[in-house]
């Protein structure tokens, strides 16, 4: 768990610099409910805390969960998210190694579900530059509530403004040319990106995690945004927009390959992979909801038993 952190670290540095303090207190915020809540419920279920405390499980949750929602989101959603995902998510289902679904995107989608107006408050990158706020005005943002002068400073997200504006018939070469844009992805989240791009890439090279989900997960959602990018490159965006904009690269590598939800068999990790991935596509493309890696994780979660149960390979001896 502390190597996964190790791995978070660049991202969460450049997820700061571009989003602004906010980042960082929601870290900080999502780390102390988890640790708390962790606590009580091990004591209402008569376990003992320090061994689960300190194994870092809920850390790593609490900074997945906290890098999926905006720096502007006031505390209190930040707390309902955390609760649900250490209390519901993980610990109804028995604790570590037993929840069916990943607690940190179960969290999220409920409170995006439950407080969509709360969640939707992203910097507007196309002229962060200019617009940053201070330390204390992050803070203020954040446990006092959303000011409605924050609406001059916040704006779409690349994947909500090009389904927006795809909506609108606009064609993808003009919707690119905004400033909101990167040289291959959204700008700034392009960076982002490519800093949980190393972060994986260390966690496979000391084998914390392996390359199989990562891989077809990146490789699925690459493929099939080629393919359709290939029929019509202005309606639907190129391959590399989609690898490097939203949470594709933080669902791959951090995300999907958690091993108490995801597939465990040789075959079941490649279904599993590629599942995920075609269903981040296809909830970014064809549904209302700009992202799609919660909801993605979540469907195919819940296929896990049903993958495993028909792609367990054989013991020796068996017939």
């Amino acid at each position: 768990m502390r190597k996964v952190l190790y791995a978070l670290i660049p991202g969460i540095l450049l997820s700061t610099y571009y989003f602004g303090i906010g980042i960082l207190v929601h870290c900080i915020l999502a780390v102390v409910f988890a640790l708390i809540l962790e606590a009580l419920v091990l004591i209402l279920r008569q376990q003992m805390i320090r061994p689960v405390i300190t194994d870092g499980t809920a850390i790593v949750t609490a900074i997945l969960f906290a890098l999926t929602i905006s720096p502007y989101t006031p505390w209190w959603v930040s707390f309902t998210g955390i609760a649900f995902a250490v209390v519901v998510a993980k610990h109804l289902f028995g604790g570590l190694g037993n929840n069916p679904f990943n607690p940190a995107m179960a969290g999220y989608v409920f409170v995006l579900l439950s407080f969509p107006i709360q969640m939707a408050h992203w910097p507007d990158l196309s002229g962060f530059a200019e617009q940053k706020l201070t330390i204390w005005q992050n803070i203020d943002i954040i446990f006092s509530g959303l000011p409605i002068e924050l609406d001059a400073i916040t704006g779409a997200t690349p994947l909500t403004n090009m389904k927006l504006e795809l909506g609108l018939m606009a064609m993808v070469s003009e919707i690119e040319s905004s400033p909101l844009y990167g040289s291959f992805g959204g700008k700034g989240w392009e960076w982002i990106a490519l800093a949980y791009l190393a972060g994986g890439i260390f966690l496979i090279i000391n084998k914390i995690i392996r390359w199989e989900i990562p891989l077809y997960v990146v490789g699925s959602i690459f493929l099939v945004s080629l393919f359709f990018n290939f029929i019509d490159t202005e309606v639907y965006p190129p391959a590399l927009f989609h690898l490097f904009t939203g949470g594709t690269m933080l669902c791959a590598f951090f995300i999907a390959t958690d091993p108490a939800s995801s597939s465990t068999t040789p075959k079941g990790k490649i279904i599993y992979g590629v599942g995920v991935g075609l269903f981040v596509y296809i909830i970014r493309t064809w549904s209302s909801y700009p992202d799609g890696v919660a909801f993605a994780i979540l469907i195919m979660n819940g296929l896990v038993p049903l993958i495993d149960y028909y792609t367990r390979p054989k013991a020796l001896g068996e017939k």
